[in-house]
């Protein structure tokens, strides 16, 4: 059965716009989930489902108007148009609407669709997970295994006569392993995800994650406490995208720039990183985490340049973020579900490979930190302070990785960092996760290469 079965959608749209706007467009989704979690030593959950509904949007004089149901026929959609057009009362509208163009995209191709693949087998990997981070090392204390994987289905037809319809796999594996000894308690942390379908197992096995979490979790019981002072730092590529996503990316989302909100607001065209930096959104890198063929308002996904060798170029445009500059959306209007509006959000955000080996880089600092894998953090957006948290770091010695450490922390300001690294890798490496803004979640991929920050303040033991 089709989505947009049983009911006309630019019938429904003509009624949400009764009372005026400037732009409406009707949102459904179908999507069939399953979720397992492993604690204790135990399948802890077992969830499968399906959600379907629609959402319902008229954006007038730059404010959006948004009401949801999870009833898709037309009685109960129309309803729902009532009460967006309810909200609008500017006047009459008239215009007709008629169908202008109309597109499809299956997604990537999946190799082994989640639905095709029983329960016991989805189980059976999160177990072999928990196995196998537990029998690394007696020190390991608890185990948390998550799989989750989902098939969403969507379709966003506007008053602009424009049809879009898009079918979405997605795979999220993690293991979180906490290891104790004598009194010290450390935890290794390991995600995997992207839009695929199972075949993901067959590139990274189930095994390989939950083991480098374990590991990174006994291995810091060993590191001595940071040292603390201002020092140079290599973050590997491997260090995942905290950096950028937090301290740079949320800053370059249009809504958050037009309201202030942002320390890079109104720095269009502004030198605001290194000549080295180029900073790329990229909503359609083949099965990344955040890739897609269009976003939650049915714009087609792109490559945006956002910082052009240290000058800032663009923002992540929604398409109200988009009208308010008088610019064309950038394919970043994304949503959780049919119960959010969309709002400009990132997909894959890179920091671009440079011209650097690492093993320069490295030897580039006599002493320093190292930080192979980067933890939580917080960021101010307004002003670009941040703190974020060294999961896995090691003192540089004469050129060289030395000893771990732990317990360290970054602290620093975004657009300073990004003025003064000097240093940036030919490599490139990519991270997942599930962003959280607005009280919504999105998957997300993040990436950097190795780079060089001449100096940083580092939290830990100060003298040590």
């Amino acid at each position: 059965m089709g989505l947009l079965e049983g009911f006309d959608p630019f019938k429904i749209i003509k009624r949400a716009l009764k009372n005026g706007g400037d732009f409406s467009d009707v949102y459904v989704e179908d999507t069939l989930s399953t979720s397992i979690s492993s604690e204790e030593d135990r399948v802890e959950k077992v969830v499968s489902g399906r959600d379907r509904g629609a959402g319902i949007r008229v954006i007038a004089g730059f404010k959006t108007f948004y009401a949801y149901t999870n009833d898709l026929t037309e009685g109960g959609l129309s309803e729902v148009a009532d009460v967006v057009a309810a909200a609008v009362r500017e006047g009459e509208s008239q215009k007709d609407i008629a169908l202008k163009n109309r597109a499809f995209s299956p997604g990537f191709d999946i190799k082994v669709p989640p639905g095709g693949v029983d329960l016991s087998k989805k189980i059976e990997l999160v177990t072999r997970g928990n196995a196998s981070a537990r029998a690394l090392d007696r020190r390991i204390r608890q185990v948390r295994v998550v799989y989750g994987d989902g098939l969403k289905k969507t379709a966003v037809v506007n008053s602009l006569g424009e049809w879009v319809e898009e079918n979405r796999t997605s795979i999220l594996y993690l293991c979180q392993v906490v290891a104790e000894e004598n009194g010290v308690i450390q935890t290794g942390y390991e995600p995997m995800g992207g839009a695929m379908g199972l075949e993901i197992f067959d590139l990274t096995p189930v095994e390989a994650v939950a083991e480098k979490a374990a590991a990174r979790a006994v291995m810091m019981l060993g590191a001595r406490k940071a040292p603390g002072g201002r020092m140079g730092v290599v973050l590997s590529s491997e260090a995942g995208g905290t950096m950028i996503h937090e301290a740079v990316g949320h800053g370059l989302e249009a809504d958050l720039a037009q309201e202030r909100l942002s320390v890079y607001s109104g720095k269009l065209g502004a030198v605001v990183a290194s000549a080295v930096i180029t900073v790329i959104a990229d909503g359609r890198i083949p099965f990344k985490r955040g890739s897609g063929f269009y976003d939650g308002e049915g714009t087609p996904t792109q490559k945006t340049v956002l910082v052009e060798d240290g000058v800032l170029k663009s923002y992540m445009y929604d398409r109200i973020t988009a009208m308010k500059d008088g610019v064309k959306s950038t394919g970043n209007g994304r949503r959780e579900s049919y119960h959010h509006r969309p709002i400009p959000r990132m997909t894959n955000t890179m920091i671009a490979p440079g011209r650097h080996s690492p093993g320069d880089i490295m030897a580039s600092l006599e002493k320093g930190l190292f930080v192979r894998r980067m933890g939580g953090g917080q960021v101010n957006t307004v002003n670009g302070d941040f703190v974020f948290e060294v999961s896995e770091g090691y003192l540089i010695e004469k050129g060289r990785v030395g000893e771990p450490v732990r317990g360290a922390t970054l602290t620093g300001n975004g657009p300073q960092v990004l003025m003064t690294i000097d240093m940036v890798g030919s490599d490139l490496g990519f991270a997942v996760g599930t962003c959280g803004k607005d009280g919504q979640g999105v998957p997300v991929a993040d990436a950097q290469p190795t780079l060089r920050i001449p100096e940083i303040t580092v939290g830990g033991e100060v003298g040590g």
